[in-house]
């Protein structure tokens, strides 16, 4: 179970690194700039900790894809982002894609 925590861990460092790298204003803003390279290696160092025990295939699609759905939320309520409709059915297959790929895979 500790090796899921990981991977929420590097979810969440991921997103942190990708709002911090909006926040950066194209690099021109010191804390955020600093905190996008901080945030990026620590989720890849949770990640890697992660894929010792779950199925990089698994591993990384739950990775990327709750982590876009988590920016994608992030850019709609706090950067006023447009919400259409696209985005969201968008968002929709990329979470069935990500369960998909959870119930098929092997069991270590």
């Amino acid at each position: 179970m500790q090796h899921w925590f990981f991977l929420a861990g590097a979810i969440a460092l991921e997103v942190a690194g990708t709002t911090a790298m909006k926040l950066s204003a194209s690099f021109t803003k010191l804390v955020p700039s600093v905190l996008l390279f901080v945030f990026y290696a620590a989720s890849f160092v949770a990640l890697t900790l992660a894929l010792k025990k779950i199925d990089v295939s698994v591993a990384y699609a739950v990775w990327s894809g709750v982590g876009t759905a988590l920016i994608a939320a992030i850019g709609i309520l706090y950067f006023r982002e447009p919400a259409t409709a696209l985005k969201f059915i968008s968002l929709l297959l990329i979470i069935v894609g990500v369960v998909g790929l959870l119930l098929g895979g092997e069991k270590h």
